[in-house]
């Protein structure tokens, strides 16, 4: 037969590898910094300015 597994831990230890998955995917999303942002910001700035002085008409 298979061995004895107390199902209080294995609850903990699915909750515990939810929450692993979860932390990485925060970190990913959310965990830049402040430089990486402006530096984003800054070279989507720079891309704006570039499309619209392609601009044809106003209109």
């Amino acid at each position: 037969m298979g061995d004895v597994v107390s199902f209080k831990q294995a609850r903990k230890a699915k909750a515990r590898a939810a929450k692993e998955t979860q932390a990485a995917a925060n970190q990913a999303a959310f965990g830049r910094t402040k430089a990486e942002k402006a530096a984003d910001a800054a070279e989507q700035a720079r891309k704006d300015a570039l499309l619209d002085g392609a601009k044809l008409t106003d209109s």
